[in-house]
């Protein structure tokens, strides 16, 4: 490659790094913006998250949530922020990488990435409204079932939650499913692609039902409840991302034969 080559090559790509720098900086006010007012409302977005809580102990029950460091109800607060933040600014977030990759995309190539665009979201949001209103109230159920109290027992075993430990167990949760619900995305795409067959898929279900189970088990906490309400999802979405390959090869085998 001669020199003027290279020249001309670097100019490119300088004005992809700077168009990539400005897609940040815009990805990233969007979090902060949404941060501040997050954490400026922590404490009332914390009261929602703590619903399944309430749910499961009753309606009538007096909830008491402890911290035993300083600190602890601060960061707290901090990890509120930014998970608020980072899940109302996902739209935007997605957004710019869509507006960043758009221009080297064909435009069929376009028109098939908008639906996917427009479907991570609202498979994450389908994810946590799953743990919100009938895995977690479930698993504190489950928790909240091993207390021992009465006038019969010399030694009474009460459920006292740590704030950070509840904060971290409902948005593990919450990431976990969010996460598994994107499988039919990410199947599909690597099925447009043609590097996984609706065949394939059929033929690696025994497979996928062990790794289900074991990434239920890693990614949940170590009760029955949890683990069960991550596998059956992770299950029936991995036969619908079957479905929707099947789908997608029947489109492809349709367009290959109108160009034949």
């Amino acid at each position: 490659m001669s020199a003027d080559e290279i020249e001309d090559s670097a100019a490119p790509l300088v004005e992809h790094l700077v168009e990539l720098r400005q897609r940040l900086i815009r990805a990233l006010i969007a979090v902060a913006v949404v941060f501040v007012i997050a954490f400026i409302f922590a404490d009332q977005i914390f009261q929602v998250l703590v619903i399944p809580y309430e749910r499961a102990a009753g309606e009538n029950q007096n909830l008491t949530l402890i911290f035993t460091a300083p600190q602890e109800y601060f960061f707290a607060q901090l990890k509120i922020a930014l998970f608020t933040a980072l899940f109302v600014a996902f739209p935007v977030i997605a957004t710019q990488i869509y507006k960043f990759m758009a221009p080297g995309l064909y435009k069929n190539e376009r028109s098939a990435f908008l639906p996917f665009l427009f479907a991570t979201p609202v498979l994450f949001f389908m994810g946590a409204s799953l743990v919100f209103w009938v895995v977690m109230p479930l698993a504190m159920t489950f928790f909240l079932s091993m207390q021992v109290q009465g006038d019969s027992v010399r030694t009474t075993i009460e459920l006292l939650p740590k704030v950070s430990e509840y904060l971290g167990l409902i948005m593990t949760l919450i990431f976990a499913f969010g996460l598994v619900f994107q499988m039919p995305v990410v199947i599909s795409l690597l099925a447009r692609a043609g590097m996984v067959s609706e065949q394939g898929l059929k033929n690696k279900r025994k497979y996928a039902v062990v790794l289900t189970f074991i990434a239920a088990a890693v990614l949940t906490p170590p009760d029955p409840v949890s683990q069960i309400g991550l596998a059956v999802p992770t299950l029936l979405l991995y036969e619908l991302s079957i479905y929707a390959t099947r789908l997608i090869e029947r489109k492809r085998a349709e367009q290959e034969a109108e160009a034949a």
